[in-house]
């Protein structure tokens, strides 16, 4: 999974910019809101709201805005919200899911459409890359200053099912079941996650360099900008070197 964990960091870097965290926020937002209106209010007894609100607190969004989203979604309030998958590739043959939220079908599949189209992508059907992953927890931590052997230990201990490391990255991979386990495992020994999360993590990666790379690199951070899409997912094995010309 050579560039996962690194992409998320770099796109954690990004999202520090007034303009970007003002997306991240009402993306989490709506995420929380339909959270509680899903399966309600209490945190303790809502896994995906406990997720969304973790989300939350580590893009630095005040309490009265979390407070506030949550208050939306349990009374019912604000738009329709419909959740959908779009499945796809990329340059070089890469594999994309594309998780929307949008109170326009329509218009986000015309958008979604659209981004591929004009920068080497393809749509696929349903179905179509979605095997090419398995739904599981990542816990991405910074390299530096970390006593790797007790982070592995402890993670061993907690239920992690994998771990990898890159140059400046390692990152912990959790059956969803065990996700919170684990994370609260590591916190609770002093490490300090600048990512986590359940999504999809690939099976197979497709590995890109040079100017594909940085196609497929346009490509995703698109996806990623636009108004109604939630998360991306790809298995493009892509450098260090290559992701940091995308910083």
């Amino acid at each position: 999974m050579s560039g996962h964990s690194k992409w998320a960091t770099i796109k954690r870097a990004k999202a520090k910019t007034d303009a970007a965290r003002g997306r991240v926020f009402t993306k989490i937002i709506r995420e929380i809101s339909t959270a509680a209106k899903v399966g309600g209010g209490d945190p303790a007894a809502n896994p995906r709201l406990r997720l969304s609100i973790d989300k939350a607190k580590a893009a630095n969004m005040p309490n009265d805005n979390i407070k506030r989203a949550i208050e939306k979604g349990v009374g019912g309030g604000g738009e329709a919200m419909e959740e959908l998958t779009y499945e796809g590739f990329g340059p070089g043959g890469f594999a994309l899911l594309v998780n929307v939220m949008t109170d326009n079908r329509n218009r986000a599949a015309g958008d979604i459409r659209n981004i591929f189209d004009k920068h080497g992508g393809n749509l696929g059907s349903s179905g179509s890359v979605s095997y090419l992953f398995n739904r599981r927890g990542s816990i991405v931590l910074e390299k530096a200053g970390i006593d790797e052997d007790n982070l592995t230990l402890s993670a061993i201990d907690a239920g992690a099912e994998d771990i990898s490391s890159e140059e400046n990255s390692i990152e912990v991979i959790t059956l969803p079941e065990n996700f919170e386990k684990v994370k609260n495992a590591l916190q609770e020994a002093g490490f300090k996650p600048v990512h986590a999360g359940i999504g999809m993590i690939p099976t197979t990666t497709v590995k890109l360099t040079g100017e594909t790379a940085q196609k497929a690199l346009t490509l995703v951070g698109l996806l990623e900008d636009h108004d109604d899409v939630q998360d991306v997912f790809t298995n493009f094995d892509i450098s260090e070197e290559e992701l940091e010309k995308a910083e």
